[in-house]
C-alpha cells in the first residue's frame, strides 16, 4: 500500500484492540470469588480453568532445587548474561532523593521511596517466558522493593516450568505461586490466606489478565494494559530484505492480532520483502499464527520519502521501531513515539527481547505516544518535601492568603492568618 492509502485506511490499520464486555464480566465474577473465598476460590478456579488440582499454591524450596537439574548449562549461561546486561542498564535509572535551599529558611525537596510489595504476572502453562521474569524482577530489585512475588499458571503436571523457576531464583524473587489468569491478579490485588496483598502488579498476560488489571486498578497500581505486539520497520535500499522479513515475522508469531509493518520508499525492496516474508513463513513452527497476523494487520507501506515514513511512525506510536536505513542516528530525532528504537541492520527486535539490557515490557496499542518502557522508576514513589521557618512563611503570607481568598477557601487563608497575626481563629460567616 502507499503512504496515501495509509491515511485513508488509518482507522483500520491503527485500530486498537479493546477488551469486550463478556470478558470484563467473567473477570469481575472471578475477582469477586477471590475476594469472598480466597484460597478456596483459587483452588476451584485452577481446577476448572487449568484442569489442575493443587493442595498448595506456593512453590517449595525442593521444586526450586529440582528446577536447576532440569535446565541446561547453556540456558544458565545465557540467562546469566542477560541478567547482567539488564542489571547494568537499569542501574542507570536509579533516582535519588534531593533537597534544595534556594532561600534562607526554606527547604524543598523530593523523597524517593521504593514500594514495599510487588506482584509480577508471568505467562506460563504451555509456554515459558524466563525473559519476562528478568525484565520485571530486576528493575524492582534495583529500586529496593522489599518483597517481590510471582504468579504463573501451573503446567498440566501441577508444576511450574523449570526455566521460569531458575530465572526467578537467579533474579531474587521471594516467592512464586502456581496461579494463572484473572484469579492471580485478584489474589495479588486483595490478598488471600496464602497470597500477599501487593501495592503494584506488573507483567503481561492474555485478555483476561489485561481485563483483571484494568478492574483492580485503583485498589492497586499496575504497569500498563498490554495489547498485541507491534513492530514498524523503516527501511531503505541498504537493508537486506531477508533481515527485514525475519524481524517482521518475529513479531507476527506472538499473536494473531500482532502488527508487523514495514515502511520504505524503495519499490524494489518492498517487493523483495514480500517474497521473503512468504518464503520464510513456511519454514516457521508458528506459521498458522503468523499467517493470521499478516492477513489481518501486516502491511508494507510504500512512501515517497523518509519524512513521510516518520510521520506515519509517529502516528502509529508502535511498541518497536527499527531504523534499517543508511544514516539511522541522524534520523533518530524524527522518531518521537516509540516504545523502543532499534538502530541499524544488526539490532533486531529479538536482541531487545532477551539480551541487550533495556526493558522489553513496552507500551503497546499506540500508548507509546505518552508512555514509557517498564523501569526502575515504576517501582518507587515520590514524596514532596516542604519546610519553611517562621520568617520565610511570614514573608509570603499575604500572597498565600490572596490566592486562597480568590478561591474562596477561607480555612486555607485562616491557617496562614493565625501564624501571621499570632491570634486565635476568627469567624468567616
Amino acid at each position: 500500500m502507499t503512504g496515501a492509502q495509509y491515511w485513508t485506511e488509518k482507522n483500520q490499520i491503527a485500530k486498537r484492540r479493546t477488551l469486550d464486555n463478556n470478558t470484563d464480566q467473567t473477570v469481575l465474577d472471578i475477582i469477586n470469588q477471590i475476594k469472598q473465598s480466597g484460597d478456596a476460590a483459587i483452588r476451584q478456579l485452577t481446577k476448572e480453568l487449568d484442569d489442575v488440582l493443587l493442595p498448595k499454591f506456593q512453590v517449595t524450596k525442593e521444586e526450586f532445587k529440582d528446577a536447576y537439574k532440569q535446565v541446561s548449562p547453556a540456558f544458565l549461561r545465557a540467562l546469566t548474561k542477560a541478567k547482567n546486561n539488564i542489571q547494568q542498564f537499569h542501574a542507570k535509572q536509579m533516582q535519588q532523593s534531593w533537597f534544595t535551599n534556594s532561600h534562607s529558611g526554606i527547604l524543598l525537596g523530593q523523597k524517593i521511596t521504593p514500594l514495599e510489595k510487588v506482584g509480577i504476572y508471568v505467562p506460563g502453562g504451555k509456554a515459558a517466558y524466563p525473559s519476562t521474569v528478568l525484565m520485571n524482577v530486576i528493575p524492582a530489585k534495583i529500586a529496593g522493593v522489599e518483597s517481590i512475588h510471582i504468579a504463573t499458571p501451573p503446567q498440566a503436571n501441577g508444576k511450574v516450568n523449570p526455566h521460569i523457576l531458575v530465572a526467578a531464583k537467579e533474579a531474587g524473587v521471594d516467592s512464586i505461586y502456581k496461579i494463572g489468569g484473572a484469579q492471580a491478579i485478584a489474589a495479588f490485588a486483595y490478598g488471600t490466606e496464602t497470597v500477599p496483598k501487593v501495592q503494584k502488579i506488573t507483567g503481561p498476560g492474555n485478555a483476561f489478565v489485561a481485563s483483571a488489571k484494568k478492574c483492580v486498578y485503583g485498589d492497586v497500581a499496575i504497569d500498563m494494559i498490554a495489547g498485541p505486539s507491534e513492530i514498524c520497520i523503516v527501511a531503505d535500499e541498504s537493508a537486506p530484505a531477508p533481515y527485514i522479513a525475519a524481524d517482521l515475522l518475529s513479531q507476527a508469531e506472538h499473536d494473531e492480532a500482532a502488527k508487523p509493518i514495514c515502511i520504505t520508499a524503495d519499490r524494489t525492496l518492498a517487493a523483495a520483502i514480500q517474497l521473503e516474508v512468504e518464503k520464510q513463513t513456511e519454514l516457521l513452527s508458528r506459521k498458522h499464527i503468523i499467517k493470521q497476523a499478516l492477513k489481518q494487520n501486516g502491511r508494507i507501506i510504500l512512501v515517497k520519502h523518509l519524512n513521510e515514513a516518520f510521520t506515519i511512525v509517529n502516528d502509529l506510536a508502535p511498541e518497536h521501531v527499527q531504523l534499517m536505513i543508511k544514516e539511522p542516528m541522524e534520523n533518530l530525532r524524527y522518531v518521537n513515539n516509540a516504545g523502543a528504537i532499534f538502530i541499524g541492520n544488526y539490532s533486531p527486535e529479538a536482541l531487545g527481547d532477551y539480551l541487550a539490557g533495556p526493558n522489553h515490557t513496552l507500551p503497546t496499542n499506540g500508548t507509546a505516544a505518552f508512555s514509557s518502557p517498564l523501569g526502575v522508576y515504576d517501582f518507587v514513589k515520590k514524596s514532596s518535601i516542604i519546610h519553611y521557618d517562621k520568617t520565610a512563611l511570614l514573608e509570603t503570607a499575604d500572597e498565600i492568603i490572596e490566592l486562597a481568598m480568590t478561591e474562596k477557601l477561607t480555612a486555607h487563608a485562616e491557617s496562614i492568618n493565625l501564624r501571621k497575626d499570632g491570634r486565635n481563629a476568627k469567624s468567616y460567616n
